[in-house]
């Protein structure tokens, strides 16, 4: 029996349980809403899944202790909802012991991934290639207790201490390019590319990639960023494909980079849902060499290890424009949704997962 930790009729838990399903598994979703609002049990001797989160506003609402909703797309209350979640997953983790139950992934890996100040110093830790960020680095504990950057003057008194005219400004617990800002500042002017919409009110994740060059407007976005925690790094150029900037998902199942999308986009926003368009990985591979790409998923597999007790991660990769150099931009915990995608044994990212399981279990 597995468990599902998941919201039922989501893309995700309606995938996964047809595959685990059709690999001979039986599957009981466990609603988030009832993880986020309080303790929950697992059938005895369950395995138990983790997937994400993301999607439904109720859930969003309990994790943050909001009493109302958020508006839809509304960019608020990141730190509230991490400390949320970082408390429901404690008590997935109670539940699985008071039942027997076995956790598939390991909670406190999934806590980290969500905090790319943590997740980039455990990265760096290990040597994994990751850009520049600027202090105070995190520190490698559980939880995040520095002081951070507290706004749009701190982020460019840091940017001139450290001789940074372009930087990617990054929500701490963001997701799906929520909230980034890639900002060209230099003495005289700000240059921010965003998906943020900024309001008098309120700032908003919007499908539209904005230009900011107004410093007014660009230091309202980052002063009402701040609050909930940032993770500022160096710009790492990225190289091209056909006029559009590319990186890539690589997703890691037990230590195999089995299925990769390339993302390609005329921003500096890859994201899919963007707008942006998936390229062709054989396009890449014959760009950058077979070295290097193979050098490339070699990064993704270390990057991937660093989280051991995850028999997945979705690591999101950069390749420079040298076409040599790459750098890890992020760390996944729920990096698998990649509908059509197939490995080279022709399964999808569930069912390596599943076969994975059968072969652990």
């Amino acid at each position: 029996m597995i468990a599902l930790v998941g919201n039922p009729g989501s893309r995700r838990a309606t995938m996964f349980t047809a595959a685990a399903r059709a690999a001979g598994h039986d599957v009981e979703v466990l609603p988030w809403r009832a993880v986020a609002g309080g303790p929950v049990t697992f059938p005895s001797g369950a395995l138990v899944r983790i997937d994400s989160p993301g999607e439904d506003a109720e859930v969003d609402r309990r994790l943050r202790g909001a009493a109302q909703p958020a508006q839809f797309g509304e960019i608020v209350g990141g730190a509230a909802w991490y400390r949320g979640f970082r408390a429901a997953l404690e008590r997935v983790v109670a539940a699985a012991g008071a039942s027997g139950a076995r956790l598939l992934h390991d909670p406190g890996d999934i806590a980290v991934m969500f905090d790319k100040r943590l997740a980039h110093a455990r990265l760096a830790a290990a040597a994994v290639p990751v850009p520049q960020a600027l202090p105070p680095a995190a520190p490698a504990a559980a939880e995040f207790t520095g002081a951070g950057i507290g706004g749009y003057e701190e982020l460019r008194a840091g940017m001139r201490a450290a001789g940074w005219a372009r930087v990617f400004v990054k929500p701490a617990h963001g997701s799906s390019a929520s909230g980034v800002v890639a900002l060209h500042a230099g003495d005289r002017r700000a240059l921010a590319v965003t998906s943020v919409e900024l309001t008098d009110r309120a700032l908003f994740n919007s499908l539209r990639v904005r230009r900011y060059t107004s410093e007014r407007e660009v230091a309202a976005i980052v002063d009402r960023l701040a609050p909930d925690g940032l993770h500022v790094e160096r710009w790492f150029p990225k190289a091209s494909l056909d006029g559009r900037v590319f990186d890539l998902r690589v997703l890691v199942v037990d230590g195999v980079p089995g299925h990769v999308v390339v993302r390609t986009s005329r921003t500096p926003m890859t994201n899919l849902h963007l707008g942006n368009a998936r390229g062709d990985v054989r396009a890449v591979r014959a760009r950058i060499g077979a070295e290097a790409y193979e050098s490339a998923l070699a990064t993704c597999v270390r990057a991937a290890a660093g989280f051991p007790g995850s028999p997945h991660v979705g690591v999101d990769l950069m390749i420079g424009v040298d076409r040599r150099t790459h750098a890890v931009a992020e760390v996944n915990a729920f990096g698998d949704l990649l509908p059509g995608v197939l490995d080279a044994h022709g399964r999808t990212t569930y069912e390596a997962q599943l076969e994975a399981l059968g072969a652990r279990v």
